[in-house]
């Protein structure tokens, strides 16, 4: 059972380092993380932008600055978290855990990143920038 639990164990570990380091690194202090590079050269705040200071509100468990910060973000960790319980549960019962995105998913999340973007740089999606 220890072997198949190792890969979903390393995947959480790496996971635990990375928020570990976010948590201790502010990247509200200037000098700590490179800029966005889109945001930087165009002034448009991509899908990313603040999704390292949602991660260190998510950390300090501040959960309404990490929504302002990044709402997408969010839900992205909320996601990766079920999906990687799921493949825990289907690991120690010995399953492979199989997610078939097909071009619909695809598309919608693609769509769904578009939306995201063009909104939060509108005047009025101004609650969706970091």
């Amino acid at each position: 059972m220890a072997r198949r639990l190792a890969a979903p164990a390393a995947a959480l570990a790496a996971v635990a380092g990375a928020f570990t380091y976010v948590g201790a690194v502010d990247p509200n202090e200037p000098g700590h993380y490179p800029a966005c590079p889109l945001l930087r050269l165009t002034g448009i705040h991509c899908p990313g932008c603040g999704g390292l200071r949602s991660a260190h509100a998510v950390v300090h468990g501040d959960l309404a600055a990490a929504l302002q910060d990044n709402a997408l973000a969010v839900a992205g960790y909320l996601l990766c978290a079920v999906l990687w319980t799921v493949w825990v549960v289907r690991a120690a019962r010995g399953r492979p855990l199989r997610i078939d995105l097909g071009p619909v998913h695809l598309w919608s999340a693609g769509a769904l990143l578009l939306v995201f973007t063009v909104l939060r740089n509108l005047p009025f999606g101004g609650w969706l920038r970091p």
